[in-house]
């Protein structure tokens, strides 16, 4: 344990919880993963299939974190655990956050064409991407880099003149 908390650098026991929140996370995703493969198959297989996509999926998160320390900068490894954690939940909210609210405006793949619907839907999504990123952000401690991470990205899309 000691040997995890030097690489990490983690100092308070505390901190331990962003990495165990995230493998718990790592752990559902490829079991929800494994039921869309495995369908029609008993449980213990989409089990067995899920800790398979874990181990690949773990072995990309890593392989992330090492492109991403030197280009994110924090001030301890385990921060990085924590800024994918504030994507993950995100990415997540701002469906179930677009989505009604796509309903409140009455855009509905019927009274619209299919490919206008998507498009718009990707648009509000992205809309409600922005906003929550930077709440999400500063509600799990990382609010200066996602408020630099959000300038840039505004930049990007060509928004920068609101910034200055």
């Amino acid at each position: 344990m000691e040997q995890f908390k030097k690489h990490w650098e983690i100092t308070k026991n505390w901190q331990l919880l962003f990495p165990l929140i995230g493998f718990l996370g790592l752990l559902y995703s490829s079991y929800k993963l494994a039921g869309i493969f495995l369908k029609e198959y008993h449980i213990a297989f989409q089990i067995i299939f899920g800790l398979i996509i874990t181990y690949f999926l773990l072995k990309l998160v890593l392989f992330l974190f090492k492109k991403l320390e030197n280009k994110w900068i924090v001030k301890q490894r385990w921060e990085i655990i924590r800024i994918f954690i504030v994507f993950a939940i995100t990415g997540s909210s701002s469906i179930f956050v677009g989505r009604p609210f796509i309903m409140f405006l009455g855009i509905t793949k019927e009274n619209l064409n299919a490919v206008v619907y998507w498009i718009l839907y990707i648009i509000i999504g992205l809309i409600f991407y922005q906003i929550l990123l930077v709440t999400f952000g500063y509600l799990l401690g990382q609010g200066k880099f996602f408020w630099e991470f959000e300038k840039k990205m505004l930049r990007r899309f060509g928004l920068g003149k609101f910034l200055d």
